[in-house]
């Protein structure tokens, strides 16, 4: 398998291009190509049947049932969205669709946007809902009941950098010195506390949309294009922290979810970078109980 390898800070976290093989079809490498950075597995142990894409799909499957996970088809992929990564195809809808033409590409987000085409890089920074997404794919585990074995969290400590609020949705965010953290909510004064943010959800039940944080490591790390850094309240997140792994929290809050750093705008700079777009960044809600200060 011949691949395009970039420097990562993570020799899981793989940037890859689309696989030289001309005798297996660009569709079915072009998939290929995306799995190793959903699924974190080195580049040279991800198959590549020489197969048609709904063929390819199948040996993954039986590939991905021997590590105890599936791939599943999702129903109705156009109105599709998940926090996390998920694979898709471009192109016209139907059973008689032609392969011609048709682009697998890896998404990622609520609402989900491209952040890894290998067939045409001019597709990354696409928003879903403005492309005609054929198929579907979510990666999931064979035993849910796996996942609630965690081992014991270490100590956290760290600090937070910037406290950033916007009273509505859409609305410019503005930087504060601190705020009160209210129970099932958000921050006071944030249009998530006031059940008015783009993604609060329509049953109080619903749980990890009430605070957004992301480290200001990563940060700190990312250049737009133009070359300047990006704002502490441009990146649209309540809580800056630094000096703290936040996906190292994950069990200690709830409702905690990857969350992917600012508007549809920063996919393409980030993309296909999954350090960052996995890292820090998560979405979750308030403790339970009193009335708490952040400063």
């Amino acid at each position: 398998m011949s691949v395009s390898l970039q420097a990562c800070e993570d020799p899981y976290m793989i940037e890859v291009g689309l696989p030289e093989d001309q005798a297996i079809p660009e569709i079915t490498r072009s998939f290929t190509a995306c799995m190793p950075s959903v699924t974190e597995t080195p580049v040279a142990e991800v198959p590549q049947p020489r197969a048609d894409l709904p063929g390819a799909v199948a040996h993954w499957r039986s590939w991905l049932a021997g590590q105890g996970a599936g791939l599943v088809t999702v129903a109705k992929p156009a109105a599709f969205n998940w926090p996390g990564y998920w694979p898709a195809v471009l192109g016209q809808p139907g059973p008689r669709a032609s392969a011609d033409g048709a682009r697998a590409v890896l998404m990622f987000g609520t609402p989900s946007g491209i952040v890894l085409s290998p067939q045409d890089p001019s597709l990354l920074g696409r928003v879903a809902t403005d492309l005609s997404v054929r198929e579907g794919y979510v990666f999931s585990g064979l035993d849910p009941a796996s996942l609630a074995h965690a081992s014991a969290l270490p100590h956290l400590s760290g600090t937070v950098e910037a406290i950033a609020l916007a009273e509505r949705a859409t609305g410019d965010m503005h930087t504060f010195n601190r705020a009160n953290a209210l129970a099932n909510r958000g921050l006071d004064g944030d249009r998530y506390a006031a059940k008015a943010g783009t993604f609060t959800p329509a049953y109080d039940t619903a749980r990890g949309y009430d605070l957004t944080l992301i480290e200001a490591e990563v940060l700190d790390s990312l250049t737009l294009p133009e070359g300047r850094v990006l704002g502490r309240a441009e990146v649209r997140r309540n809580i800056i922290t630094r000096r703290i792994d936040l996906n190292a929290g994950r069990a200690t809050v709830p409702g905690w979810r990857r969350q992917m750093p600012g508007a549809a705008p920063l996919r393409a700079v980030l993309a296909p970078r999954k350090p960052h777009h996995q890292r820090g960044a998560p979405r979750t809600d308030p403790p339970r109980g009193p009335r708490r200060r952040c400063s």
